[in-house]
């Protein structure tokens, strides 16, 4: 662990964070970047969710998407208990590392949600005067 007490080393300069090679994630101020999920194949969004300094570092040592729950406020394997893996396939950082785009295949694609959907963004939001409706599910 580095002196900031997370598994990578602090974030540098500008020109290192956008340019450089060295993963310094920038984590918020309660330790946790943003993670953008699609599927690997289709490209579609399965789900966003976060990530703490641990889960990150499981994530890309293990190859297996692993995030931050902060309603439980706990470590949390995705689909360890539906079966519903996601294995990483490709992982990308945004130019400031302060958010992760996360492509994946997953197990059992039909349980990516907990709802039991292929995605966790099932519903529309109706654009307009009536934008408080929600379509779909």
């Amino acid at each position: 662990m580095s002196a900031s007490g997370t598994n990578f080393p602090p974030p540098g300069p500008k020109d290192e964070l956008e340019e450089g090679s060295a993963l310094t994630p920038r984590f918020d101020a309660a330790g946790l970047v943003t993670a953008v999920v699609t599927d690997a194949e289709s490209g579609g969004l399965l789900m966003v969710a976060h990530m703490n300094s641990e889960a990150l570092d499981l994530t890309i040592r293990t190859g297996v998407a692993h995030y931050w729950s902060r309603s439980r406020s706990a470590l949390w394997k995705k689909g360890e208990t539906s079966g519903a893996l996601q294995s990483v396939r490709e992982m990308r950082v945004d130019c400031d590392q302060d958010a992760v785009w996360i492509k994946v295949s997953v197990a059992r694609p039909e349980d990516t949600c907990h709802t039991h959907r292929p995605t966790c963004f099932y519903r529309r939001v109706t654009l307009g005067a009536d934008g408080g409706t929600l379509t779909g599910g």
